[in-house]
């Protein structure tokens, strides 16, 4: 996320040769009715990998045997990802659906905590993190925020242009218009993202210009950095545009916030793959560059008022 940054079946063993032999028997007259032709496949975990998608040959062979792209996210940040009904739904999910038919197998997304979901990727629990996450260098160089080096680092396909957002009181009772009017102040953000990077900048800017200490609360979801914002006791939640917009317009029926967009520092959303996996990086970006191309992408935007921030080609890495 610019909030500027994860989900197993066994299929069971016929014990006996009559039910195997039944089994059989019933397969062979279903495909006897169908083409013979078709070259999808069901997998033992149950999910479908179709070799005749057009860009199915380009997958790593272990994401073709499995039939699954394990995808880490943060299922709280509507409409980007959210939890609804049990299932992972949003912008993210939706493109996500647009790139299986180009790539032939599922997209199975599991939520976890934002700040650690790079490196559960990197420990194999996903095998692409795809959560509102910012393409910035440090996270291609796997730096943390005081520019220590703490891990590979990733690549990202970037998917979605986004900018910063200031999530106030209904009416902006502090007449909050830019960053700098948070010195002195307090605000919310969600640990781990680029805003709460965001913030400790800005913190340094107030302290060197004598505008006042910015104080900073960072918390696990940025729900919670909502919570604060509405009981007052922080001025603002920085956030990414399209989901501050979105908070601004559902939260108590458009009557709990405000939300003020610098469109000035837009920046990419990716999909971070390990470095190691360029197999997979490269077979993202051109299902993505696919889906762009025949519309089912900006589709996937527009359905959640999203599409502004629609990019018009796929890149690897362009973040700064």
């Amino acid at each position: 996320m610019t909030a500027s940054t994860t989900r197993r079946t066994t299929a069971a063993r016929s014990r006996i040769a009559a039910v195997g032999a039944i089994a059989v028997a019933g397969a062979l007259i279903l495909t006897g009715c169908g083409d013979q032709t078709d070259k999808a496949s069901t997998t033992p975990s149950g999910k479908t990998n179709n070799s005749s998608a057009p860009l199915f040959a380009k997958l790593p062979k272990k994401i073709q045997d499995a039939g699954v792209i394990k995808v880490g996210t943060d299922a709280t940040y509507k409409p980007m990802e959210f939890t609804e009904g049990g299932k992972v739904v949003g912008v993210d999910p939706d493109i996500a659906a647009a790139l299986e038919k180009q790539l032939g197998v599922t997209f199975k997304f599991e939520s976890g905590t934002f700040d650690t979901l790079i490196s559960s990727m990197q420990t194999g629990r996903s095998d692409v993190v795809m959560s509102s996450l910012s393409d910035t260098k440090a996270r291609q160089d796997g730096l943390d925020d005081k520019g220590v080096k703490t891990g590979a680092g990733v690549d990202f396909v970037d998917y979605f242009s986004s900018s910063t957002a200031i999530l106030v009181k209904k009416g902006n009772p502090e007449g909050i218009k830019t960053l700098d009017d948070l010195c002195g102040k307090k605000v919310a953000v969600q640990r781990g993202t680029t805003y709460e990077t965001v913030a400790k900048t800005q913190a340094e800017k107030c302290k060197t210009d004598g505008k006042g200490e910015l104080s900073i609360e960072s918390f696990p979801t940025d729900a919670e950095a909502q919570t604060r914002v509405k009981a007052g006791g922080a001025v603002a939640d920085l956030n990414d545009a399209p989901v501050a917009a979105h908070i601004a317009k559902e939260a108590g029926g458009g009557n709990d916030f405000e939300a003020i967009v610098t469109p000035s520092d837009a920046g990419f959303f990716g999909i971070a793959v390990d470095k190691k996996n360029t197999e997979l990086r490269d077979a993202l970006k051109e299902a993505l560059d696919a889906v762009i191309k025949d519309g089912t992408y900006k589709a996937a935007l527009d359905k959640w008022g999203a599409g502004s921030g629609a990019v018009t080609e796929a890149k690897i890495n362009a973040g700064s």
